[in-house]
């Protein structure tokens, strides 16, 4: 696969708004996670709420998506200059040929959800102010996003659970090595609502502390929200950039079970063993991998058996889910920001909240950050029903 370079980057989750704040938080290794007290859930757990939606404004003649997702989606778009750079691609290529790709798992279901509490009690029809179109349907924070920069190239939404926003970049770059796009907006917006928390709960796979990937004693996820966003072009000569390319991308669907992994992780091994191959690396080449890691047992326990199988034991690896949450629909977006991170800032982050790792996971899994500038990194991500994504990110010369 021919290098995509990320041209610009931007973020927002509970571990602050833009790259620095992320950035800072990662190498503190702090936990942004905080007990439940969102809007009016009554769960015995933790979240990665982002600061500042509510203080967001749509633009006047933007109302018609107003949403809690799309003030997010606002937000993080709104940081690192990253408006900018897209204006630039514009400038550079036009308007048709920069594309619009993003991940989300629910979109804005929370305005739904509050919409339903006013129905109508003799109709049950939902409140004339609810408008779906713009706020709860899934291709909502795409047509918000297209407007908002003032794109006209194809845009599209990808919504397979926690592998989303990581799918996305391969469907990019697929575009971008065809001719069909010059440029492409990908990343993921989720933000959070009733039925994630309590829909996990009712599956017993939220924890009632921060989350614990790979700890020996974890016992489910912390849900987060978050936007991120890259800007992706295959002209790494022209203007500025990050110093980090999309090398490959690796997808399989294994459809083991509609939530639990296959036990041995068989998708998660072909995900990232094509990612590897669109790469051209092997798996030594790999200097560190950001696991999807959400902290539930099943999950960490396959993934891990899958990594050991295709890298062995020394490649170092951790999930950054113990200081952002599991941000679902953004995750893959989130996590590959982190890697382009960890190569800019040459570090290698650690996991936290893992206290004693499980011993049944014959990985090398960070719990400290370790100071070692990586140059190749791998990011899993892994959604319900067996929708896998890996993606492989480097440093350019």
């Amino acid at each position: 696969m021919r290098p995509i370079v990320l041209r610009s980057m931007s973020a927002a989750s509970c571990l602050g708004s833009g790259l620095q704040a992320h950035a800072d938080a990662l190498l503190a290794q702090r936990c942004a996670l905080r007990r439940c007290d969102f809007e009016t859930v009554q769960l015995d757990t933790y979240v990665g709420e982002t600061a500042g939606i509510d203080r967001e404004r749509l633009p006047a003649a933007m109302a018609h998506f107003e949403s809690r997702n799309n003030r997010l989606a606002q937000l993080g778009l709104s940081q690192d200059g990253f408006r900018e750079a897209v204006a630039g691609s514009v400038q550079r290529y036009g308007a048709g040929r920069v594309g619009v790709f993003l991940g989300t798992s629910t979109s804005g279901m929370l305005e739904t959800e509050i919409a339903y509490r006013s129905r109508d009690p003799v109709s049950g029809l939902l409140p004339a102010s609810l408008n779906y179109a713009g706020s709860h349907n899934f291709y909502s924070v795409a047509a918000f996003t297209r407007e908002l920069l003032g794109l006209e190239g194809p845009a599209a939404i990808v919504s397979t659970a926690c592998s989303s926003s990581a799918k996305v970049f391969g469907m990019a770059a697929r575009m971008i090595r065809v001719g069909l796009i010059d440029a492409a907006i990908v990343g993921g917006v989720d933000s959070l609502c009733l039925t994630t928390l309590y829909g996990f709960h009712s599956l017993q796979l939220t924890s009632s502390t921060p989350c614990r990937p790979y700890d020996v004693h974890r016992d489910g996820i912390s849900v987060g929200e978050a936007a991120a966003f890259v800007l992706l072009d295959a002209d790494a000569d022209q203007g500025t950039h990050t110093g980090v390319a999309l090398l490959g991308a690796g997808e399989s669907s294994d459809a083991y079970h509609l939530s639990t992994p296959h036990p041995e992780g068989l998708g998660a091994r072909m995900a990232m063993q094509a990612a590897l191959a669109a790469a051209g690396v092997e798996p030594s080449a790999i200097d560190y991998i950001n696991l999807h890691g959400t902290g539930t047992v099943s999950n960490d326990k396959a993934e891990g058996r899958a990594v050991a199988a295709v890298f062995g034991s020394a490649t170092r690896c951790s999930s950054t889910k113990g200081a952002t949450g599991h941000t679902l629909g953004a995750a893959g977006a989130l996590e590959a920001l982190i890697c382009a991170l960890a190569i800019q800032h040459k570090f290698m982050p650690g996991g936290v909240n893992c206290q004693q790792l499980d011993p049944g996971c014959a990985i090398t899994y960070l719990r400290r950050n370790e100071p070692v500038a990586p140059r190749l990194v791998l990011s899993n991500s892994f959604g319900f029903g067996g929708s896998n994504c890996s993606l492989v990110f480097g440093a350019l010369p």
